[in-house]
């Protein structure tokens, strides 16, 4: 058996994608995973079931994972704690979580690199190009930086942080949303690429308040980062909706999880 966690971006999805840095957090909810050695390479995830081979998506990312692992055929079967294509990190923890028991049932180290090149393999099949912060944080339960292609480091908060994770809509596809903000790049590359600087920014900023225990600061920069994605048309009148209650209701800030559309 082995888990992993969901997580929540704080600061800076889709900006990731572009090489800047982002900020998550493992939350305690994930995916519970189960493996054992078997004739056939099979995966049960709540009520789907998949087998190497028969086409599905589910069964193509499953087969991507085992040869990034050079894994025999095993028989697992997961749980999520958390809904999926909600921006927190369902498909991710599901990668990192079935590798790290998959490992465990062919009694190997489930060392990190390998668990997190596996859900890469993954996470590829869905999402087609990741940045890779969501299987970073599901790996590590801290707060981490990361920015793509250089890993990611644990930050050193200043105090407990206190998260309310809302669902503003259904669910939505995070390669159509990071899809979506491709074009916008190739139609206004100026617009996007400033709103990518500007990300960055709060992001060397964020990282400042939650090592120094500023919690208000951290929320002031919460909030210009929603600004920033409803710039680039990832926000919904769900998201922006959720956001206001929660602030009127004393959040010191608020903004979308994940790729946005929904979730």
């Amino acid at each position: 058996m082995a888990r992993a966690n969901g997580k929540v971006i704080l600061l800076g999805e889709h900006a990731v994608v572009y090489g800047v840095p982002a900020i998550a957090a493992g939350i305690e909810r994930g995916v519970e995973a189960h493996a054992e050695r078997a004739a056939l390479a099979t995966l049960v995830v709540g009520e789907r079931s998949a087998s190497v081979g028969d086409g599905s998506d589910l069964a193509g990312a499953f087969e991507a994972l085992l040869g990034a692992l050079s894994a025999s055929p095993v028989a697992v079967r997961a749980t999520l704690e958390i809904p999926p294509g909600s921006g927190l990190g369902a498909s991710a923890a599901l990668g990192v979580a079935i590798a790290r028991s998959v490992l465990s049932a062919l009694g190997e180290a489930a060392e990190l690199p390998r668990v997190l090149a596996a859900a890469a393999a993954w996470e590829g099949v869905y999402h087609g190009n990741p940045s890779g912060v969501d299987a970073a944080a599901a790996a590590d339960d801290g707060c981490i930086l990361f920015q793509k292609g250089e890993g990611s480091e644990r930050i050193a908060l200043g105090c407990d942080l206190a998260l309310a994770v809302g669902i503003a809509g259904p669910p939505s596809s995070t390669k159509l949303m990071v899809e979506g903000v491709a074009r916008l790049h190739e139609r206004r590359p100026a617009i996007v690429d400033k709103a990518l600087e500007g990300v960055r920014a709060l992001v060397n900023n964020a990282k400042l308040c939650l090592e120094a225990g500023d919690v208000p600061g951290l929320g002031s920069l919460m909030n210009y980062n929603q600004m920033l994605l409803s710039g680039l048309f990832v926000s919904t009148e769900g998201i922006e909706r959720c956001c206001a209650l929660a602030r009127e209701a004393g959040a010191l800030g608020a903004k979308l999880t994940g790729a946005g559309g929904g979730g």
